[in-house]
This record gives C-alpha cells, sequence and structure tokens, in this order.
C-alpha cells in the first residue's frame, strides 16, 4: 500500500500522514483515522511508546507511573 494509498483510506491529506510519520503534531481525529486503515496500528504503536534509551530514562519512567495519593482539602461547609 502507497502512502497516498493509507491516507485515503484514512481520509486524511498526503501532507497529514507524513506529519504523523515524521513525528510533527498531529490532530487526534487524524491520529485514530489513520490508526483505523486496516494493518496500519503497528506503525503507530511507537509514536505512544516512552522512549527509554538511557538508565536515567527508565528509572524517570518507572517513578512516575507509581500512583500517588494526594491529601484531600478538608472541606468548609
Amino acid at each position: 500500500m502507497t502512502p497516498a494509498d493509507v491516507a485515503g483510506r484514512a481520509s486524511i491529506g498526503i501532507h497529514s500522514r507524513s506529519g504523523l510519520e515524521a513525528g510533527r503534531d498531529a490532530g487526534f481525529e487524524n491520529v485514530v483515522s489513520l490508526a483505523m486503515v486496516p494493518g496500519r496500528i503497528k506503525e503507530l504503536e511507537g509514536r505512544f511508546l516512552p522512549k527509554l534509551d538511557r538508565p536515567e530514562d527508565v528509572r524517570r519512567y518507572e517513578h512516575s507511573t507509581r500512583r500517588q495519593r494526594t491529601r484531600r482539602e478538608p472541606s468548609h461547609a
């Protein structure tokens, strides 16, 4: 399937599709439209995964995924 075919099946412009693949800003609707094209979901999965190139990145990611509870402010009724 050519890039133009993919864009056509997603009902988005060819420039929007190439912008998505290049990592530029894209509208949420375009991302969803492209993800719904059969057989193309794997290409978009990488866009949503964190980049963990260095050990510091892994530690920061693991720390950010921990649940953190906050205290409720007392209500003054």
